[in-house]
């Protein structure tokens, strides 16, 4: 049989929306299951409800299947016949369906979904709602709020008034009933261990986390400057930031400038996240306008508002304290040493066929490289200071006498002793070749024209010792002349030349040493082999910059705490810089 199902929708704004198909079938099931074919979304409507078969005459036979019956032209019947020519209207829940012919014979049915307030509809669909089983929608939101007031808000108040005060505590369990819920996210990897103890942090109800509350933990924590140069360096708040620091301040907020501001909490477990940029370019953007004697200049963005560095270096020959310089001055490092780089990394050099030569025995291979001299700490941040004995002396041998088979060998380091093996020097003469025989007349031992002149005198290997081809010469540079004859300038081996910020060489491994240290080009030991500024922003830019390969915020080089002697970033944040390298 042939029919033609029609379905009205009304829309919010009353406008019908009508959907057509056409359907051939021997039989219509009806019902609230979506495999039906006339589906009935309502809970008053049973799964399958009525089903629809043709009968003689061209007529239809309407039957239901469950206990619930329909209604067939406004009589509660549980089967009836339906003359689609003469037209008939079933009713089963709140839808009602009309049954017509159309002109080309199919049976038609529209399906319509009754108005609300049509007839007695919510009456009879009230027992199928949960309305009729629970008290009023007033009654149960009275009821919600007062069970929500006294669960989440009285009672970790008046747990927290009659608990017993104590100072904070980084271990421990917390004493206040239900304060978990009051929390607005999970605390970060370093503070982990407080999420089920708040009170650690807030020590008073409804006031911020005071700074005197965090340094009872961080007490060797160190000032980012003196207190009176960090209110002078701050700018005043302004206009709609003015405002919003005055409603802060009635709400018991400290600052600005309190250990929130930075620190923040309850944004997820994980890493405590890096300060962002603005939080340091607020100050330092514009310092020297209120810090007139300032010696920092203003910074604001890596890649667009930075100084170029600055470096602790010996300036002078002979000088004892080192003075912070730009590199756009070209300074020089007097570290009291004489080493060509170029010389030593040549590969056509004399240098680097004695390399090829010692071979992998003595630690090297096709000739020297960085790796040969300088060697990494364990955690990967700096390099080892180069070592005579383990790093110069497989080339740069300090024996200057032999003894038969016996060589004699300098104690590096040593100025007085190595002073005083060159005066002991072996002064016993020479031997014939041949034993048993011996020069003849005045120029045999003894005579007036004998002389030991294949040995050098020990005052003459003594002064010249310092020359700049002579034993310790050849690497060191003279001291102070006043001293004595063999004066050696001290070694100053820097482990850090910019002290207000820190590398991390393990976070660079993928480059090579000549990225950024030109020591194939530096024919002195004086010669500053440091990147300046415009060699880091080739990856390094400011945060915010797109076409950056490691957009970079200040909080990746620089600490607003002050480590003493510290050269890398806190491990939370050399963490990062791994992952903000972009592919």
């Amino acid at each position: 049989m042939q029919f033609r199902l029609r379905s009205i929708d009304v829309t919010a704004a009353g406008r019908e929306i009508v959907r057509e198909r056409e359907l051939a079938a021997e039989s219509i099931v009806i019902g609230r299951d979506a495999a039906n074919a006339i589906h009935l979304p309502d809970l008053a409507v049973e799964q399958q409800h009525i089903r629809l078969t043709p009968a003689p005459g061209g007529t239809l036979r309407a039957e239901a299947l469950g206990s619930l019956g329909f209604t067939l032209d406004g009589r509660n019947v549980q089967s009836g016949a339906i003359d689609p020519a003469k037209g008939a209207e079933i009713g089963v829940g709140s839808y009602r369906l009309d049954f017509s012919t159309g002109e080309d014979g199919a049976t038609v049915i529209t399906t319509r979904q009754r108005a609300e307030d049509e007839g007695g509809g919510k009456e009879r669909l009230r027992g199928f709602t949960l309305a009729s089983a629970l008290p009023g929608k007033r009654t149960m939101a009275w009821a919600g709020s007062i069970v929500i007031l006294l669960a989440f808000l009285a009672i970790p108040i008046f747990s927290h008034l009659t608990r017993e005060q104590v100072e904070p505590q980084l271990t421990g369990e917390g004493v206040v009933l239900m304060d978990a819920s009051w929390s607005t996210g999970a605390l970060s990897s370093v503070h982990h261990g407080l999420e089920n103890n708040c009170e650690a942090c807030h020590v008073e109800p409804f006031v911020a986390v005071r700074d005197q509350t965090c340094l009872t933990c961080h007490e060797g924590i160190a000032d980012h400057a003196l207190a009176d140069r960090m209110s002078t360096g701050r700018p005043q708040a302004e206009g709609g930031e003015a405002l919003l620091w005055s409603v802060a301040h009635a709400f018991n907020k400290p600052g600005p400038g309190a250990c929130t501001d930075c620190h923040t909490e309850h944004e997820g477990a994980g890493r405590m996240e890096p300060t962002r940029q603005q939080f340091c370019a607020d100050c330092h953007d514009t310092l020297d306008s209120r810090l007139s004697y300032t010696t920092l200049g203003n910074a604001a963005d890596f890649g667009e508002a930075h100084p170029e560095f600055k470096v602790a270096v010996l300036a002078e020959q002979g000088a004892s304290e080192r003075r912070r310089l730009s590199l756009a001055s070209h300074p020089k490092d007097w570290n009291g040493l004489r080493f060509p780089h170029d010389i030593h990394l040549d590969p056509t050099s004399g240098v680097t066929q004695m390399a090829r030569r010692l071979g992998a025995d003595a630690g090297y291979g096709d000739g020297l490289e960085c790796a040969s001299c300088h060697t990494p700490t364990a955690d990967g941040v700096r390099f080892l200071p180069v070592d005579m004995e383990t790093n110069c002396e497989t080339c740069h041998s300090l024996v200057y006498d032999r003894v038969g088979s016996t060589f004699r060998t300098l104690r590096h380091g040593d100025v007085a002793q190595v002073e005083a093996d060159l005066l002991a020097a072996d002064r016993s003469p020479r031997r014939p070749v041949m034993t048993g025989r011996r020069r003849p007349g005045d120029y045999a031992e003894g005579g007036i024209y004998y002389g030991n002149f294949s040995r050098v005198a020990p005052s003459v290997l003594r002064a010249s010792a310092m020359d700049s081809d002579g034993l310790c010469g050849e690497c060191h540079l003279p001291g102070d002349a006043a001293t004595g004859v063999l004066s050696v300038a001290p070694v100053r081996q820097h482990a850090r030349f910019m002290m207000n910020g820190w590398f991390d060489h393990d976070a660079h491994t993928q480059e090579d040493c000549a990225t950024c240290h030109a020591a194939d080009t530096s024919n002195a030991a004086s010669d500053l082999l440091l990147p300046d500024l415009a060699s880091c922003r080739d990856c390094h830019e400011g945060e915010a910059a797109l076409s950056a390969e490691v957009p970079s915020s200040c909080a990746m080089c620089h600490s607003y705490h002050p480590r003493e002697g510290a050269a890398a970033a806190p491990p939370r944040i050399a963490g990062l810089s791994g992952a903000r390298i972009k592919p």
